[in-house]
């Protein structure tokens, strides 16, 4: 059964349930708010996350609003209020907040990041691949860039690229983490693990490399190794999100529960806004027996975040699998207008139709799905084809 947690970065998302997209309010007014006024950036911040730990978005975006009116000039509060409009799909909002953040900050690559991401939502493609270029290197835009090539139908040469640039600078560790992500986007986990690893050899302490070595690790089933990566970032870093959230995925996915709880407790505590936490619980509910309390972590996870790929897959197989078909196909649709290339949305939305004897509809996301470079899904969809074939 295809039915993993999500190996951390980021994805946005999309409420499920009108009642709780409605639920958020949100105002471009920050004289509106009238609670404290924070006196620093990280106390602001703070504040916002407070208020989203507690499902209280509206209430995080009024406070950083006003903070943000009277620091214009502070980049970290601005892109956190950025993030959340997009997450509640003000991507007017969200578009202008990080437009001054670059007027004042030009070469701030996570703010081009985050614009990218705002652009592609816009289906701007040639806007977006600009951003996300920008953003490099330093952040992890090269997934975003892969999906968006594929979408232009340049792919070919985007990938001709990176090699190219990798192989000319052979020095050079930024290069050698852009192919490493490149073949991990494209499930070349050994090869992925090539480059990472040419990366650390150059900048032992790298934790973009020590993380996403560990993902290809974990995708690889070599846990061990992928935990000492994860130790050795948090020994660095002891407040990185990532690898916090990322070793906390790989406990669950070795069931250590507890462990696997705590890290997750404790990637809350860092950052409550990002999905995948909420996600990750979902699926330690599921791990445990509770699949009500799993969709209702899946729900929360979309509540938060609009474009949550993971909750919607994880949602949509805990209706199919309890037989609940409509829920399951509304579910898995709207995942894929999140992800309209995802392979296992697809194979799971084939699924979802099989069980209902819609072969036609069936055998068309089985073939979307067989599409993939994931060899594992590729089969199980090619063999569902097989079998409706008979």
């Amino acid at each position: 059964m295809i039915k993993k947690i999500h190996i951390l970065l980021a994805a946005l998302g999309l409420a499920l349930v009108p009642a709780v997209a409605g639920a958020v309010t949100v105002t471009t007014n920050p004289d509106a708010y009238t609670g404290p006024f924070e006196s620093n950036p990280q106390a602001a911040m703070r504040a916002a996350r407070e208020h989203v730990a507690a499902g209280d978005l509206g209430g995080a975006i009024k406070g950083l609003a006003t903070y943000v009116s009277a620091h214009p000039k502070e980049p970290d509060p601005a892109r956190l209020l950025g993030d959340l409009y997009y997450r509640v799909r003000n991507l007017t909002s969200a578009e202008l907040v990080y437009g001054r953040i670059l007027e004042s900050f030009p070469h701030d690559r996570e703010t081009h990041n985050r614009l990218g991401a705002v652009y592609a939502t816009l289906n701007r493609v040639d806007d977006a691949i600009r951003e996300y270029n920008k953003s490099l290197p330093g952040t992890d835009s090269v997934p975003d860039l892969v999906s968006l090539h594929a979408r232009k139908g340049d792919l070919p040469n985007y990938i001709a690229n990176v090699q190219r640039d990798a192989s000319s600078g052979p020095g050079d560790p930024d290069a050698q983490h852009s192919l490493g992500s490149l073949y991990l986007s494209m499930h070349d986990y050994g090869n992925a693990l090539k480059y990472f690893l040419r990366e650390l050899d150059m900048v032992p302490e790298s934790l973009p490399g020590l993380n996403q070595a560990a993902v290809a690790y974990m995708d690889l089933g070599d846990y061990v190794k992928a935990f000492t990566m994860l130790n050795r970032c948090l020994l660095r870093d002891p407040a990185s999100y990532a690898c916090t959230v990322n070793l906390a995925a790989g406990e669950l996915e070795t069931r250590d529960y507890d462990r696997g709880r705590a890290l997750l407790n404790r990637a809350q505590s860092l950052e409550p806004e990002h999905p995948e936490i909420l996600v990750n619980y979902g699926y330690l509910q599921d791990a445990l027996g509770d699949w009500k309390g799993a969709v209702a972590d899946y729900v929360k996870a979309l509540a938060i975040s609009p474009y949550s790929r993971d909750a919607y897959l994880n949602l949509g197989i805990d209706y199919d699998e309890h037989r609940l078909f409509d829920l399951a196909e509304s579910v898995l649709l709207k995942g894929l207008t999140v992800a309209p290339q995802d392979a296992t949305l697809h194979y799971w939305l084939g699924r979802t139709y099989q069980e209902q004897r819609k072969r036609d509809l069936a055998v068309q996301q089985f073939e979307a799905a067989a599409q993939t470079s994931d060899a594992r899904v590729a089969n199980l969809a090619k063999l569902r084809i097989s079998q409706l074939s008979h």
